[in-house]
């Protein structure tokens, strides 16, 4: 079968396409036809080296896949059973979706939902389901759109453009920050009322700012974070999903004893089954799957070893699908 392969040898890491022998594929329950994959952040810093994600090799990358279930040992699922998954290890210690087949655990596979398209799932993938997992967040934190607006940091990235789409759709005034003001035109498009140049957020931070928001999804970190959580509302909520711009958080604790703010932190990979089935039920739902459509772009398998330093470089709008089978 035809795989992307990350190797480690005496020179370092090396990335290619080439044929995998189906025989070493790793242990689990149900053997998955893939026919569509997507590129994470994650999938960027695996496919260049620019993190330690890859602890095993080979490794065949990617964190997300949709397929049809071609062998299963497990009562969960059967032949024919069309499937995505996210996370588990993908990429890490288990092999991953840029394969065209992948065999893994019965737990960690996902019906594919009722309304939604293996294209459509990857077009959400990791990023959209981190999106959702996000606004889910927010709302058990008990901040709704009537306490303020919401803003969205690395708003034209995969994560950010889902939720916008998401927050708009359930009537949020969203505010989208990014550092492509070029892309305020498909921001608005996505619901996007308001959108800031990332500057005003990257600053040093002070340890409390004027209140502009009541809720954030922050994908960014760093001063981003802190400036956001700085600026965040009486009681409000920051949601924080990512690290494009650094793991750490030069912030105090003034926003959290001076106005209550609540940090959340949002972890997708290992997210129990329940609250992932959960997110996935309210994309197919609550999604509007014309505003996921203007987000895509198609590419084949042979063009993903391409986009990985693209996606760290931020040149990545929106979401990528990868077709595979």
């Amino acid at each position: 079968m035809k795989a992307i392969v990350i190797e480690k040898g005496d020179a370092g890491q090396t990335v290619t396409l080439k044929d995998f022998p189906e025989s070493e594929l790793m242990d689990g329950e149900v053997t998955v036809r893939v026919s569509h994959s997507t590129i994470n952040y994650k999938d960027g810093l695996a496919l260049t080296g620019a993190a330690p994600i890859v602890r095993r090799f080979p490794m065949i990358p990617g964190i997300d896949f949709a397929g049809v279930v071609e062998s299963s040992t497990s009562d969960a699922y059967k032949p024919g059973d069309a499937v995505l998954l996210n996370g588990w290890g993908t990429s890490e210690t288990h092999l991953g979706a840029y394969a065209e087949k992948s065999r893994v655990k019965a737990d960690w596979l996902v019906p594919l939902p009722e309304g939604l398209t293996p294209r459509q799932a990857m077009a959400i993938g990791t990023a959209g389901y981190t999106a959702m997992l996000s606004v889910m967040a927010i709302e058990a934190a008990g901040v709704r759109p009537s306490d303020g607006p919401v803003v969205v940091t690395g708003a034209a990235g995969g994560v950010g453009s889902v939720a916008i789409a998401l927050l708009a759709g359930a009537g949020w005034h969203v505010i989208a920050s990014t550092g492509r003001t070029e892309e305020a035109g498909y921001l608005k498009d996505l619901g996007a009322a308001e959108v800031i140049h990332r500057d005003e957020l990257s600053a040093t931070p002070r340890p409390i700012g004027n209140e502009r928001w009541a809720a954030a999804v922050d994908s960014v970190g760093s001063n981003t974070l802190a400036n956001v959580l700085a600026m965040t509302k009486y009681d409000g909520a920051v949601a924080a999903c990512g690290l494009a711009g650094g793991m750490d958080l030069p912030t105090s604790v003034a926003p959290f004893i001076l106005r209550g703010v609540k940090l959340l932190g949002i972890e997708s990979v290992h997210c129990p089954r329940p609250r992932r089935f959960e997110a996935w039920r309210r994309l197919a739902k609550e999604l509007d799957l014309a505003k996921l459509e203007a987000m895509i772009t198609t590419v084949g398998l042979d063009q993903v070893i391409d986009l990985g330093p693209q996606i760290l470089a931020g040149k990545v709008r929106g979401r990528v699908v990868v077709e595979i089978g």
